[in-house]
């Protein structure tokens, strides 16, 4: 198959990917997956202080999640068909609504089931930028670039959105703690409205949006939809899923410690800690030997992560705990860089969109089961107890790259031959 873009400007072979997608891109694509990466922990905030109820936070940002789960990955697969710029501006459009509205219904009289309603609302309509853009600059490499530089072009493609989705994913609850506590719980809601329509809708409109595949006399240009549930992929999922709920059950245990304290609000804030190391070390991943295999990446990171979330179990005070928050953003960052890494090397033809989708509502599904559960269990068992589940959430990551090791002789191969 012959993969054609309808790209803003001509190509040569002295392009770059940078002066192929423009200056604007990056910086764009970034501010515009924030508000994904706040509505999770802005609803819990928003829901524990107008409602007062911890399990109640808990359960709304699942209901986030569950929506998520089961739109997500329909929103990847309508981008497939029909270009992101139309799904993109709809779904933006829809989710500043429901954002709007749970920042209205909490204070308000009516029911607990309404707010759920609301918060899933929220998931079922957040726009999937993430998986976009990565499924955006590849098919951009792919089809623009000379094929000799292809591989290293791709390489620091997915090592570099790697590291943002782990910077945002980790300061978006830091930049929630912080509008919580200087304005107040509702802040974060209407900054995430304020941030959508402004983020979202730029990258939607910006050139590279019009990117399509189109299919020739070669082949078809989508593969089975039953390519996208093999073991690879799914085992993929899985490892996602669970550093979702490493980010979840974190900050909900943080979240039970600083109310312990007497400062719910704060918890983003400790939990930026986390983002530190981890920032670091994923954009380091792109300086990593194509030698270091990304299956053995795995399993070299997930295990550090795994301890420090031991760490953080034993902790008996704020400073072991940063030391543990540190240790684990070191490990969680690269790890999340080799995941979608991965994801974009088994992506089947013509749908990365949904692949990348899948992998992205995978970890806000994590974050949101992860919260509900451990909001539910610091109310009931307290902190102690609370401070336990990060730990069993990286063991499902250690033993997801396990079980990557059972994906097969052809997917490890071309693991090793990844740069």
């Amino acid at each position: 198959m012959t993969r054609t873009t309808n790209l803003p400007v001509s190509v040569t072979k002295s392009e770059t990917l940078l002066s192929v997608v423009g200056r604007s891109y990056f910086p764009i694509a970034f501010m515009a997956r924030l508000p994904y990466a706040m509505v999770v922990i802005g609803v819990l905030t928003l829901v524990v202080a107008g409602r007062g109820s911890l399990s109640l936070g808990g359960i709304n940002s699942a209901m986030v999640g569950l929506g998520t789960a089961i739109f997500g990955s329909f929103i990847g697969a309508a981008a497939d068909r029909w270009g992101q710029r139309p799904v993109l501006l709809v779904v933006g459009a829809l989710n500043c609504l429901a954002l709007i509205f749970m920042a209205w219904v909490v204070y308000s009289p009516l029911a607990d089931w309404v707010v759920l309603a609301a918060a899933f609302a929220i998931g079922a309509t957040a726009p999937q930028v993430a998986p976009m853009s990565r499924s955006r600059l590849v098919e951009i490499i792919l089809s623009a670039l000379p094929g000799r530089r292809q591989p290293k072009v791709l390489n620091g493609t997915m090592a570099y959105e790697s590291a943002a989705d782990e910077v945002v994913f980790v300061f978006g609850p830091f930049l929630v703690g912080l509008l919580a506590t200087a304005f107040h719980p509702i802040a974060p809601v209407l900054g995430a409205v304020v941030m959508t329509l402004i983020f979202v809708t730029s990258f939607a409109l910006h050139p590279t949006g019009r990117v399509r595949r189109t299919s020739t006399t070669d082949g078809p240009a989508q593969a089975p939809a039953a390519d996208l549930f093999t073991f690879g992929i799914l085992v993929i999922v899985l490892g996602v899923l669970g550093i979702g709920m490493v980010f979840g059950s974190t900050l909900t245990a943080l979240t039970s410690l600083t109310n312990d304290l007497g400062h719910p609000e704060q918890a983003g804030l400790i939990y930026g800690i986390m983002g530190i190391g981890s920032a670091v070390l994923a954009i380091a991943v792109a300086l990593f030997s194509p030698r270091f295999a990304l299956w053995a990446r795995w399993l070299c990171f997930a295990p550090l992560m795994l301890a420090g979330a031991v760490l953080m179990s034993v902790a008996g005070g704020m400073p072991v705990t940063v030391i543990a928050l540190l240790l684990m953003g070191c490990a969680v960052g690269p790890t999340l860089v080799t995941l979608f890494s991965l994801a974009a090397d088994r992506s089947p033809r013509g749908r990365s969109a949904t692949v990348m989708s899948m992998v992205g509502s995978a970890i806000i599904v994590g974050q949101s089961l992860a919260s509900a559960v451990n909001g539910i269990l610091a109310e009931e068992a307290g902190t102690e107890a609370a401070m336990m589940v990060p730990m069993a959430a990286s063991a499902l990551v250690v033993v997801a790259g396990l079980l990557n090791l059972l994906a097969g002789a052809r997917a490890r191969r071309r693991d090793l031959v990844h740069t």
